[in-house]
């Protein structure tokens, strides 16, 4: 059984790039592939979190190359690209995990904050799959993993420009899937529902939304970072040779809740 399980999800030396791995869930997603063996390319716009996170991966003894960019821009993730094959040759599963939100009620939002946000979700996420979806369709083989969420539709409350953002993230995705599967690329995106970060404690969930979200979840609590790990490990493997255009969802219920 041991055997066949690892033949099964097999990732030793595969070579995965992380962009937004400083984040709270892509840093863990990192980690996790980290432990099966995968050499880990993680990428975001804060060196300080980078060089942490670096340290973190190196202690299970796989490779890691930490990688300061923007997102948003090409130029940047093509330079990033570049080190990245220079340093390991290939490029196996990709993970678009940057991005920002704001609570910002809808009559204020300005337009500089929903650029910004839009920029750092679907710009980001766009121009990660091309610029490294290129090399996939190059070599024929590849699995890219995008962050949707449980607000790409139906929206949640208070996520404004963000949730426009993640709907098209599921858009894109499966756009994507439609196109590259010739290609022996797989395209699909995970929808976590609620793992709040300290930032998102103190911006958007207060006692009584707290109370509303878990009378919504069948399991009555939040999701921990790890429990995405099956997930992303399976969609990076060839265990998943046939999935694509999929939208995974993680959400302890939230989804399939009414009353």
């Amino acid at each position: 059984m041991t055997d066949y399980l690892s033949e099964l999800f097999q990732l030793k030396n595969k070579t995965a790039v992380v962009i937004g791995a400083g984040g709270h869930l892509c840093s863990e997603m990192a980690l996790n592939l980290a432990k099966a063996g995968v050499h880990i390319a993680i990428l975001d716009k804060d060196e300080k979190i980078l060089k942490e996170k670096e340290a973190l991966i190196k202690s299970t003894t796989s490779e890691c190359l930490a990688v300061t960019m923007d997102a948003t821009k090409k130029r940047s993730l093509e330079k990033a690209k570049e080190k990245i094959l220079v340093r390991f040759g290939d490029i196996d599963i990709l993970i678009n995990g940057a991005g920002i939100n704001a609570p910002t009620p809808f009559l204020e939002i300005t337009l500089e904050e929903w650029y910004r946000i839009l920029d750092s979700q679907i710009t980001a996420t766009f121009l990660g799959c091309q610029v490294f979806g290129a090399h996939m369709i190059k070599q024929k083989k590849g699995s890219i993993i995008n962050m949707s969420s449980a607000s790409a539709g139906p929206p949640l409350s208070k996520a404004f420009t963000y949730s426009v953002a993640k709907a098209g993230i599921k858009n894109l995705t499966q756009n994507l899937a439609r196109e590259w599967a010739p290609h022996h690329v797989r395209v699909n995106a995970l929808r976590p529902g609620f793992f709040p970060t300290d930032w998102s404690m103190k911006h958007f969930i207060d006692k009584k939304r707290e109370q509303a979200i878990f009378a919504h979840t069948p399991m009555g609590r939040y999701g921990r970072p790890e429990e995405l790990a099956g997930a992303v490990l399976w969609l990076s493997s060839e265990a998943a040779s046939f999935v694509t255009g999929a939208e995974i969802t993680i959400d302890g219920g939230f989804t399939c809740m009414t009353i």
